[in-house]
């Protein structure tokens, strides 16, 4: 009896700790407030700016020697993108991972679960080097004119190569991001930036005696770029003060629970970045089909939509980052402030867009303008700059499909996240398929269609988050809670008196 009163006054202990909320994840009034999802989110924003000024140097660059050559890095590189991104929303789910244990006050599982993270980039790079001769084949089906296919093919064989430096960067990312020290993935995303833009000035063009590389050059700028980022990262991961508090070197082994919930959390988000990616490469070769005006005119658009939402990946990340941590310390009420916050912030983001877009939209496509004059790039000018106009009606809906998606990501909801995501992207592929080809509708119409698909999904993603399911997910067990289970089954065990 002695010894069963002793562990029921430990379990009341232990009962009374639950209640008391630890000092690191103690609520202050600004909890999950603009200025807390800003820390988190303004540096990843600042990240992902700088990796879409890496892309749109490129083109920028790569379109002084001609539209095909514009055309071909934009192809090239989404093919080779579109090969990562299964693996790259699988690892991406650390972010989510790492911040929920963080908020349940299990620091040492942060580097366990990057540290599988890692070992499935490993498992990944043959596999997508497997699929090369898949992709190279479709480029020949796809009806696109010899003048851009020629360079496409180049640009694609020589990034796909260099996939791996891409996976390991994101999930170094996702570490810092899940505990919020997007400072560090900021630093590593503008080295990779001054690198890559400096080095594609000097091997495209070939300055300071370095040959002329053309579109080649493009390449080996953005792998030389990208390895000098996953180095800042590798170099701030194995600091002596991450290593003691996150346990980085006992880390570095396969763990079963971890990777258990990082493949069953996030194969839905690596299911449905794959599907997106090959839904709008899709969509891309569609409008490169058409011809080499509409290839031009798209193009220059969604290079300019790029600019308009990869900044709002960070606040995604930031959002997802919070939830996360608030989850997993058992807090959904916090969690819905945070993803308030990530609404507030896109639309005062995408308002300064809407007005670039609808304001400015010529002074945007003649950027892009040629060397030497170009009739190609002359007829696109009207096309590309009503697809900028139209752009401007989405950019606030951009902001709620990127806001709430990574809301529910947050908490584990990944797999309605991922059906409604998917669904989304592969219903416009039909669309402008019948639409541009089937029906020969000009592509404004087609671009129209598109817009308008987004803004009734944005609804759909709404319905969803308000449904507040996602508030009765738990990824992981709190320290408090393991601690409570553990008494909980010391008591219910028979003892020899």
């Amino acid at each position: 009896m002695g010894i069963r009163r002793n562990a029921a006054r430990k379990l009341k202990l232990v009962m009374l700790k639950m209640t008391e909320e630890p000092c690191e994840t103690r609520r202050a009034p600004s909890a999950g407030g603009v200025r807390e999802l800003l820390a988190i989110a303004l540096p990843m924003v600042v990240s992902h700016a700088c990796d879409t000024v890496m892309t749109f140097t490129d083109r920028m660059f790569l379109s002084r020697l001609g539209p095909n050559e514009m055309n071909a890095a934009m192809s090239g590189g989404l093919a080779s993108f579109m090969l990562m991104t299964f693996f790259m929303g699988l690892i991406g789910y650390t972010t989510a991972l790492v911040a929920q244990y963080l908020g349940a006050g299990r620091k040492d599982r942060c580097a366990v679960a990057t540290t599988q993270a890692m070992l499935m980039c490993l498992a990944a790079y043959p596999i997508i080097l497997l699929a090369k001769p898949l992709i190279l084949h479709a480029f020949e089906l796809s009806r696109i004119s010899p003048d851009q296919l020629a360079p496409q093919k180049t640009y694609f064989e020589i990034l796909i190569y260099a996939t791996i430096v891409g996976l390991l960067r994101t999930s170094l990312s996702s570490f810092f991001s899940g505990i919020g020290r997007t400072r560090m993935v900021m630093v590593a995303a503008f080295v990779s930036m001054l690198a890559n833009v400096g080095l594609n000035y000097v091997l495209i063009y070939g300055k300071f005696g370095v040959p002329a590389l053309g579109i080649r050059g493009a390449a080996y700028g953005t792998i030389l770029g990208g390895l000098l980022g996953l180095s800042v990262l590798v170099t701030a991961y194995l600091r002596p003060s991450v290593r003691r508090q996150y346990a980085v070197l006992q880390s570095l082994r396969l763990d079963r629970e971890a990777m258990g919930k990082l493949l069953w959390f996030g194969y839905p988000a690596g299911v449905e970045m794959f599907l997106n990616v090959l839904a709008f490469t899709g969509v891309i070769l569609a409008f490169h089909a058409h011809g080499p005006v509409t290839a031009t005119a798209t193009t220059i658009m969604f290079n300019w939509d790029m600019v308009s939402f990869v900044p709002l990946i960070g606040v995604q990340i930031g959002v997802m980052s919070l939830v996360g941590r608030y989850m997993g310390a058992g807090d959904p009420d916090t969690a819905h402030r945070a993803a308030m916050s990530g609404i507030k912030s896109g639309w005062a983001y995408s308002a300064i867009i809407l007005v670039l877009f609808s304001c400015f939209p010529e002074a945007l496509v003649s950027v892009f303008q040629p060397a030497e004059p170009d009739p190609v790039f002359l007829q696109a000018v009207p096309t590309a700059v009503f697809m900028i106009r139209m752009a401007s009606l989405y950019v606030m809906i951009e902001a709620v499909c990127t806001v709430f998606s990574g809301t529910l990501r947050g908490a584990g909801d990944t797999f309605w996240t991922m059906c409604i995501s998917v669904t989304l992207h592969w219903l416009m592929l039909p669309i402008l398929i019948v639409m541009l080809h089937v029906l020969g509708m000009s592509p404004e119409a087609a671009w129209t269609a598109i817009v308008l698909t987004f803004l009734l999904f944005s609804y759909v993603f709404y319905l969803r988050y308000r449904s507040g399911r996602w508030r009765e997910i738990r990824v992981v067990q709190s320290e408090a809670e393991l601690l409570a289970a553990d008494h909980d089954q010391a008591f219910h065990e028979p003892r020899d008196l």
